[in-house]
Order: C-alpha cells, then structure tokens, then sequence
C-alpha cells in the first residue's frame, strides 16, 4: 500500500459501504435517531443517538470525538456496539466538526464547547426521564478525553463514570508544532487565529496502523485534513496545560485505555492520571504496540480486546 493511501479513496457514503443506515442499524439490532439542537449560545450542533432495542438500557453513555473528526463516520462502530450489549449512547458533532456549525476545525474556546456539551446533555436527560435513574457515563476519544475531565470539573457529580480513550492531556512531544516557536505562534494567532498554517504530522497515517482503515479513514466525507489551525492550537495547548495541572482533582470513576505506541498523545501522561487522580475507583489499561485509533484503527483482534475492556468495565458499574 506504501504511501500513496490517500490517492485511493473510497466513495461510498459509510463507513461500512452503501448499505442505508437505517437498514445497517436493524442489521445489527438496535435503533437510531438524528436531529440537530441549538446550544444556549446559539450554535446550532449535529446529534445522534444509537439505542438498545427493547428500549430498557443499562446505562446511558454521553460521546465526544476526537479532533478533526466527527460522529458518522468511522466513531460509529463503537456507538454500535454498545448500543447491541445494552447501552444507550448519544453524541455530538462539536463545534466546527461533522454536520454541526462552524469553521471547520476551528475552535477557538473549548470552555464553550463544554457548555454546550453540558446543555445537550441535560436536554436528552430532561426528554428521557427513564434515564435519571440508569447510571450516566462520559465516553471520549483523545480531544474528547479532555473535554470529558473538563466537564467533570464543571459539574463534579452529574457522571457516573468515565471511559477516556488515548485521552490528549497533553500533546505528545512528537507531534507538537517544533516551528515557528509557540511565542512567534501566539503572536499570530492575535491576527489570524483560523490561519491553518501549523506544521504537524498526518495524524491518520500516526494514528491507524492497518493499512486498509487509513483508506477508510481518510475517505471521510466531512473529515478536516487541512493543517490544524493557530487559534485551535494554541487553545488545545491551553486546556492540555490546564488539564495536566488538576490531574489530582479528577474523582468520579475511571477506566483510561492507551496504546503504548500512541504519538498522537502521550501515555506516560494517562499513567499520570492514573496514579495522581482522586478517584477511588479507578483503573488503566496500557496496550502493548497499539497506536492511537484504538477502537478503529487496530486489527480486528486488538479492537476486540479493547471493546471487551470497555464493556466489562460498564457492566461492572451498571
């Protein structure tokens, strides 16, 4: 396959190939809404929900994704699954990603973003009064981790738990922009913060070690591959910095889940976490050679041992 991935795109319109998704989702058993919602701030955001199918779930999980990505595309496999072992899952497409409002990629506050994660959460929970009772988990991929642990902060006690994928509390040293230096960066970034000038490295080809996925994930339809822009940047530094400076304050429940082969961001932080977080119930898994795409990018058997992690995890708090 060697470099050239990205010439061989595909063009079907999922993911899995051209099965419509709703015939995909009584495939595989469970039910599926999708709407738009307006935030308090008036940001008008992209939802989709993926149910059990007797409608008596277990649990009910709150997703966020990652940077540059969004929730109908590949992010689905794991709503899914969860959805077919009992779950019900909602997501969202954050500010400037997928079908939701904004530039693309650019997020200038991510504090907003929590808020209107918050709100939306709130609101799903306020339609569904069933759900106050189930146990109500946080779930994030990498960006998402954090924007997890900040909404933790915001409201300490709202969460039952959560499950952080690679989570980006800080940005790995390998990947972080060497040039032009952060002072010459943030001086830019005052005039022309959504500037998509800063250099990194392909984050798919990092991320997702079976060749056949990096066609898969590069062929996404709404997917950013544009550099990343100044102004998101430096506030994902921000919020890293923040984030790793009240690692000590995070007490709900945990299960944090890294690749040891992760570029993208840096285990050795999730072991930080892990050992300086307050939570009484808390646990780690670190994967020998896996990469940052855990629930994607792996071999089918590493995304199996990954998912059986997660679930079990659940079930044990649900």
């Amino acid at each position: 396959m060697g470099e050239d991935h990205h010439e061989a795109l595909k063009t079907e319109p999922y993911y899995w190939g051209t099965t419509p998704e709703d015939e995909y989702f009584d495939l595989h058993g469970i039910k599926s809404t999708k709407s738009f919602y307006t935030s308090p701030r008036g940001v008008t955001l992209f939802t989709k929900s993926w149910l059990p199918p007797n409608n008596h779930p277990r649990g009910v999980i709150f997703m966020v994704h990652g940077y540059g990505n969004d929730i109908s595309w590949t992010f689905q496999a794991t709503t899914i699954f969860l959805a077919q072992n009992g779950y019900a899952c909602f997501a969202v497409d954050l500010e400037g990603h997928g079908k939701s409002q904004g530039l693309k990629a650019y997020v200038p506050n991510v504090d907003l973003v929590v808020d209107d994660c918050l709100s939306l959460f709130n609101f799903i929970l306020s339609q569904n009064p069933t759900f106050q009772n189930l146990p109500k988990f946080l779930y994030g991929e990498s960006m998402g981790g954090a924007i997890c642990l900040l909404i933790h902060f915001k409201i300490p006690t709202l969460f039952n738990g959560a499950i952080l994928i690679a989570p980006m509390c800080k940005i790995s040293e390998k990947v972080r922009p060497r040039w032009p230096i952060p002072e010459i960066l943030t001086i830019v970034a005052r005039f022309a913060p959504t500037l998509p000038i800063v250099p990194t490295a392909d984050l798919i080809e990092k991320s997702v070690k079976v060749p056949e996925k990096k066609i898969t994930a590069v062929s996404n339809p709404s997917r950013y591959n544009g550099k990343p822009r100044l102004g998101t940047v430096l506030e994902l530094l921000r919020v890293t910095a923040y984030i790793n400076g009240r690692l000590s304050d995070v007490n709900l429940p945990f299960l944090v889940l890294h690749g040891s082969a992760d570029v993208v961001t840096d285990p050795q932080v999730s072991m930080e976490l892990y050992e300086l977080a307050n939570s009484k119930d808390k646990t780690i898994k670190i994967y020998d050679g896996m990469l940052h795409s855990l629930l994607y990018g792996e071999p089918d058997e590493n995304i199996e041992i990954v998912r059986g992690d997660i679930l079990k995890w659940l079930n044990n708090r649900s």
